[in-house]
């Protein structure tokens, strides 16, 4: 009976030291798992210094000589400008433009009047019939003022092809009012070697009289007005049509 007893207290403690080995044994293991230390590093520098102007573009920073930023310290960054140094400079760029242009119109201008002005009209050819007639009123609203694009309020407020169809008019000859129209009425004239004073001279964009000697009279634009004028400096080496009518 003693020796049952002996052998039941020590079965159960050697079922109780199991029970114990198999609870303590997971959590060494955990112990095990959980004992690599993990560490971290900065690659970049340390600041203590608080920035209050967050929104603000950065365009450069300080660092250290020494400073390791994996490569990216000697990368060779292209500069670039800021839209707004890129709208200034169109706007400068624009203004140049502007004033050299002005400067041109302001040269040919000149030119212009000084060749006007080197040409006689005193011994024009003599115009017959209705070129008579339409000549003489031609010349006599020459130097007045009356231009204005687009108009046609006869006799004045009167653009190119408006002054040649009111002046024909007045001579008993119906024109189309536009000029592009008025390069195509009547017989056409192959060159101005065998123009005639009365002719038209016309294209998509100008109308004139033609009054002999190389020389018309047209209304020209703001500045000059009605005046008689050159073929040549009229039309600025654009092509036209002589047309004679009547």
């Amino acid at each position: 009976m003693k020796n049952l007893k002996q052998t039941v207290i020590a079965f159960t403690a050697a079922v109780a030291a199991c029970a114990t080995f198999i609870a303590v044994a997971p959590a060494a293991t955990a112990a095990d798992q959980n004992s690599s230390v993990v560490s971290s590093e900065r690659s970049f520098p340390k600041t203590t210094t608080a920035r209050k102007d967050l929104l603000k573009e950065s365009t450069s920073t300080d660092v250290e000589s020494d400073s390791n930023w994996g490569g990216i310290e000697s990368l060779n960054v292209p500069q670039t400008k800021s839209q707004a140094e890129k709208d200034a400079e169109a706007k400068a760029k624009a203004q140049q433009e502007a004033a050299a242009a002005a400067a041109q119109a302001q040269s040919q201008a000149a030119s212009r009047s000084a060749t006007r002005e080197s040409f006689d009209t005193s011994n024009l050819p003599a115009a017959t019939g209705n070129a008579a007639g339409i000549v003489a009123l031609g010349l006599a609203i020459a130097a007045d003022d009356r231009y204005q694009y687009g108009g046609c309020n006869p006799p004045y407020n009167m653009d190119c092809s408006c002054f040649v169809q009111y002046v024909f008019a007045q001579n008993g000859i119906s024109l189309p009012r536009t000029s592009g129209a008025q390069a195509t009425v009547g017989v056409a004239v192959p060159s101005l070697a065998e123009a005639q004073p009365g002719d038209i001279i016309a294209n998509a964009n100008h109308a004139a009289i033609y009054i002999g000697n190389g020389m018309l009279v047209d209304a020209e634009n703001y500045g000059y007005g009605i005046r008689t004028n050159p073929v040549s400096w009229s039309f600025g080496g654009q092509s036209y049509s002589i047309r004679r009518v009547g």
